[in-house]
């Protein structure tokens, strides 16, 4: 029996009053752009670590709305298991790229850059149909 366990990440699909989501074009491999976020620390809770990585990457403080949805599929990140807790958050300010961010942008789902890093383009589809219906992604096995 396999005794490893995934890896605990956060994302934060961070809405910003200048209309639309904040995402980083990926300093580090695996390259593309993503939602920003990161692992979860030792000793972290996860609304803390939603909190860091958002400043790390956006140099934003972020206020964090409501939890999005958890996202577990094994295939989810090349480099190994992780499960993503999402939140949905807000922001102020003028948001500039630092860290593992090598540029940022805030878009609308009209104009999504690609490529997409990770499951992210599966997760901003569920949240933009979320925004449009109120409706969140049904559990995997579910659909």
């Amino acid at each position: 029996m396999d005794r490893r366990s995934p890896r605990l990440t956060v994302d934060i699909l961070i809405e910003h009053r200048a209309g639309g989501v904040v995402l980083i074009r990926r300093r580090h491999p695996p390259p593309g752009w993503a939602i920003p976020g990161g692992f979860v620390d030792y000793g972290e809770t996860v609304p803390d670590a939603a909190r860091r990585e958002a400043a790390e990457e956006t140099s934003l403080a972020v206020t964090l709305r409501e939890l999005f949805w958890v996202y577990s599929d094994p295939r989810r990140d090349a480099r190994g298991h992780t499960v993503s807790i999402v939140y949905i958050a807000s922001a102020d300010g003028t948001p500039r790229a630092a860290d593992d961010a090598a540029e940022l942008g805030i878009f609308t789902e009209e104009n999504v850059p690609a490529p997409l890093a990770f499951d992210h383009g599966q997760v901003l589809d569920d949240y933009f149909a979320y925004r449009r219906t109120g409706r969140r992604p049904a559990p995997t096995g579910c659909r």
